[in-house]
């Protein structure tokens, strides 16, 4: 799971906490899937020895998102990655979540950009009060105009 507001260890380097990703695995790889997260994620190796707390808000989610690959995840849950960033590290989010469905990793997205989630869902889930009001492919629901109208402002 990759949490809402990131949730780094804000005083191990950015090392550190993609090894703590990897604490409960016991295989001899975990070195090197931390030099595939760091070229997952260029600005992080520029930083790798950088204390996480000092990272910028994007530069933590891409954090979070790494942390949690390194447990190598079947399906990896993803909670408001976008939440409090600007809008072009939400589009670089977006990328790195489609490089990751690329990789084979099942995401389950929480997420309050519904134009963001939809173009990223397979199937898509709106709730309002806790219930499945509407579902559907992520084109389909795009392209509702109840969908539209409420959440993707047009």
């Amino acid at each position: 799971m990759c949490p809402e507001g990131r949730q780094v260890f804000a005083e191990m380097s950015v090392v550190e906490n993609l090894e703590m990703g990897a604490h409960t695995r016991s295989d001899n790889e975990q070195k090197s899937d931390v030099e595939k997260m760091l070229d997952l994620f260029p600005v992080l190796r520029q930083r790798a020895k950088q204390r996480a707390g000092t990272l910028s808000g994007g530069e933590q989610e891409m954090l979070a998102i790494a942390r949690a690959l390194m447990a190598r995840p079947k399906l990896c849950i993803f909670d408001e990655p976008s939440l409090g960033l600007a809008p072009k590290i939400v589009e670089e989010v977006e990328q790195i979540l489609a490089r990751i469905k690329a990789m084979g990793t099942t995401i389950v997205l929480v997420e309050q950009n519904a134009a963001m989630a939809l173009r990223l869902a397979d199937r898509a889930y709106v709730l309002e009060a806790g219930e499945v009001v509407l579902q559907g492919t992520g084109q389909e629901l795009k392209n509702d105009p109840q969908v539209s109208k409420a959440y993707l402002g047009y």
